[in-house]
């Protein structure tokens, strides 16, 4: 079975056939289950299943923790379902780490906090970039970024504020894929 890597967790691919929806159920529940092992309650917590799991889309979880906005989405598997798996991944590796002590509450909320619009936020990173709206290769984004920032460079006569505009747009998709 192949294995993947996100956030330095490294994990078995999920490969799913069939029950699509009960298993985004099943997945979504964990995720509510391991995240009240550090005390939230299901109303601090918010997991948007689609009608139908099996179509393509990003899986999200977002959450307050030590009054701040909390966030982990992913978008690169071929279904819903795959991709809230990985989320699930994720918050079960990172929680874990974060109940042995091993991370800090403030290492676990730097890793995780967003803004409450964080997608609202990389659709426009994406077009800042140039970069189609659902893309999620960092190489092409990595380009694109190269090739912006050089012609905006401010020591090459660019414009200041659009190199910012770019910075910020490459950063807030880096963090989002790597």
């Amino acid at each position: 079975m192949a294995r993947i890597t996100v956030r330095g967790h490294e994990f078995s691919e999920l490969v799913i056939k069939d029950s699509y929806d009960r298993r985004a159920l099943q997945f979504k529940n964990t995720i509510i289950a391991t995240l009240k092992k550090i005390g939230l309650t299901e109303d601090d917590m918010e997991i948007v299943l689609p009608r139908i799991a099996r179509m393509r889309g990003v899986a999200a979880a977002s959450w307050y923790f030590d009054g701040r906005n909390m966030y982990f989405s992913y978008r690169s598997g071929a279904t819903f379902v795959q991709n809230l798996y990985v989320v699930l991944k994720v918050i079960e590796a990172e929680v874990a780490l974060l109940l042995a002590e091993t991370k800090t509450a403030e290492e676990f909320v730097r890793d995780f906090m967003e803004d409450r619009n964080v997608e609202v936020q990389r659709r426009e990173a994406r077009k800042v970039l140039g970069v189609e709206e659902n893309c999620i290769d960092i190489e092409i984004i990595n380009k694109s970024y190269k090739q912006l920032a050089k012609q905006s460079h401010p020591d090459l006569g660019g414009d200041l504020e659009k190199f910012k505009e770019i910075n910020n747009a490459h950063k807030m998709l880096k963090r989002e894929l790597c």
